[in-house]
């Protein structure tokens, strides 16, 4: 390992350290991700493959990083992700249009709502699945799913198929890949390095979205564009009851 070139980063110093931290700060990423607004600045996909590679038995670690079987960070994981899902529609159902009336600023953006609207126009309500596996559109999708009323019992349904394909399945897709020698030689030596990579990562790709943000939502303002959603134009952004009750398009192009 690589120990001697980033001494704090050693696995064992790690887990010792996080313990049981260390998956509870996982699954409150994808909690985030798939529950609250800001959650779309968050690299979720990655972070699942990464865990579950990291759940691989090492020589320190039995039981891999989180210090339980992966059957049970997968299902962790995958149980933040439902939940994250559920809270998202319950604030978009409670707070209703007024949710989208707001300035844009680098944690929202109407363009993010018109792509989910637009994921939703095409796929209908497997909208809900299918959107687990899209950045930005699986942080807002439950919110707009919420704000349109769609049928609760039919969305609870395709957010835990959501929530197992992507939170549960991607996680031990992560577990299953390390399987492969070369990917589990270069797992048990470079393990300080993924991990690096994977907190720092995620922090530095995090800002980085934020920045963007923000700096589109500043250069619109300062060009005069109108950047604050009123009433009517929040009310606009409601999808219609028969868009979450229909299949996908079939479009001839």
């Amino acid at each position: 390992m690589h120990t001697s070139l980033i001494p704090w980063l050693d696995p064992e110093t790690i887990i010792g350290a996080a313990g049981p931290w260390a998956l509870l700060v996982v699954c409150g990423i994808v909690f985030a991700e798939t529950g609250l607004l800001i959650g779309f600045l968050l690299p979720g996909d990655t972070l699942l493959v990464i865990s579950g590679l990291l759940s691989h038995p090492q020589d320190y670690a039995p039981n891999g990083v989180f210090g339980i079987s992966v059957w049970w960070v997968a299902l962790l994981i995958g149980l933040a992700a439902f939940i994250g899902g559920e809270v998202g529609y319950y604030i978009g159902h409670k707070a209703g249009p007024a949710i989208f009336e707001r300035k844009e600023s680098g944690l929202f953006s109407v363009k993010n709502v018109e792509r989910t609207n637009a994921f939703f126009d095409r796929f209908g309500g497997l909208t809900i699945i299918l959107a687990r596996f899209v950045p930005i559109v699986r942080t807002f999708a439950p919110v707009a799913a919420g704000v349109g009323h769609m049928n609760k019992w039919t969305y609870t349904l395709y957010n835990f198929i959501g929530a197992v394909l992507w939170g549960f399945g991607l996680t031990m897709f992560g577990y299953l890949i390390g399987f492969i020698p070369p990917v589990a030689t270069f797992v048990q030596n470079y393990i300080d390095l993924i991990l690096l990579a994977a907190v720092g990562g995620t922090a530095i790709v995090t800002l980085w979205h934020y920045l963007r943000e923000r700096a589109k939502a500043k250069k619109a303002a300062a060009a005069g564009e109108d950047v604050v959603t009123d009433e009517a134009e929040a009310q606009a952004l409601v999808l219609d009851a028969d868009v979450f009750e229909r299949g996908p398009r079939h479009d001839e192009h």
